[in-house]
């Protein structure tokens, strides 16, 4: 999808703050507010905007621990790959799963009330998979920046 410049001002303001007004944006995108509602609209349904969320502090909510846990399957065939990817999409404790390349076929992050809910987790999600090979765990100690802002750049 081709964007312009105000597409790319919409972009970079809704990323930041998904709440502005159709007036508010319009300032910034150097648009009506209408015109605003419409190419929102239409970035949404071609899926340039994927969602609109808000981000939450997991101790807010009694999610008090995070992990990064890296992930190694036992073989790499697309059966147990796409079996693996259905049950991550299902569990409610993971935040964001990454498929990569490297030492680990999947990259984690996870949310848990405390250790012994983690361990929990652990147990029902790799241990009892016959096709997880091996995973590593890396406790979160401090979370310096949440987001899902990209840079948006136009010529």
């Amino acid at each position: 999808m081709d964007l312009d410049r105000a597409d790319a001002a919409l972009l970079e303001a809704v990323q930041r703050n998904n709440r502005l007004t159709s007036e508010e944006l319009a300032v910034i995108a150097n648009l009506s507010p209408t015109a605003c509602q419409r190419r929102l609209k239409r970035l949404r349904k071609e899926r340039v905007i994927e969602a609109d969320v808000s981000i939450i502090n997991p101790k807010a909510v009694g999610r008090d621990i995070s992990m990064l846990v890296l992930v190694s399957l036992e073989r790499e065939r697309h059966d147990i790959i796409d079996r693996f990817k259905k049950a991550i999409r299902e569990s409610r404790d993971v935040m964001t799963c990454y498929y990569v390349t490297g030492d680990a076929d999947f990259v984690l992050l996870v949310t848990a009330e405390n250790m012994e809910s983690y361990e929990q987790f652990t147990r029902q999600f790799f241990y009892e998979n016959p096709n997880i090979k091996g995973f590593k765990t890396m406790v979160v100690m401090d979370r310096v920046k949440a987001g899902f802002e990209l840079p948006i750049e136009i010529d």
